[in-house]
């Protein structure tokens, strides 16, 4: 059991019969009244955000948590299969429970996030950004510079990325995984 001094980002709770992810919290010591702890929790099933306030020294059921990496292999109508990267066991992961699927690729390794007393798996996370090379978009016109002026662009997943328009096919971009959006150009070495 932990109380609300030991509240962390990235703590994992069970609250309300589900398990919430701690995101974002702050101690709040009025001039009159108790003190109290307000938090922003995701829900770790649906995804959702919650606002919760609690009493300063209120016990919470933290539950432990592990981080793994897999490696992805494929995907077939099971899910998306996953290998251990150190006992090299392989599981299956739906899609909604996998954030960034869309720019992921085999061979990637991505962070698997278990319940560590029951062994099942909660959720799957990508790097927060990852390199890709574009397979089409249309060419850029020499002149055409207005201000922060974006095109459509398809990278090597399949997925849809809106990029200057100074990128071209073949160029390598780095993508946010989190919101799909373009980050920089990447120069071979």
């Amino acid at each position: 059991m932990a109380t609300t001094a030991d509240i962390k980002n990235g703590m994992c709770i069970k609250f309300n019969n589900g398990l919430y992810s701690i995101v974002e919290f702050l101690h709040v010591k009025p001039g009159k009244g108790p003190a109290f702890v307000r938090t922003k929790m995701r829900n770790i099933e649906t995804g959702r955000i919650l606002e919760n306030t609690f009493s300063s020294g209120v016990k919470l059921d933290e539950v432990r948590i592990e981080h793994r990496p897999y490696q992805y292999l494929y995907q077939d109508d099971m899910g998306y299969n996953f290998m251990n990267q150190e006992t090299f066991e392989q599981v299956s992961i739906d899609k909604d429970k996998i954030t960034g699927v869309d720019f992921m690729k085999e061979g990637d390794i991505v962070e698997v996030v278990l319940h560590a007393d029951e062994d099942v798996i909660l959720f799957a996370e990508m790097p927060m950004t990852v390199v890709l090379e574009i397979t089409y978009t249309e060419p850029g016109l020499k002149g055409d510079t207005a201000t922060n002026a974006t095109k459509p662009a398809t990278v090597e997943t399949g997925a849809t990325v809106r990029v200057p328009l100074f990128i071209n096919t073949g160029e390598k971009i780095k993508v946010n995984t989190t919101d799909g959006s373009y980050v920089e150009r990447v120069k071979d070495k």
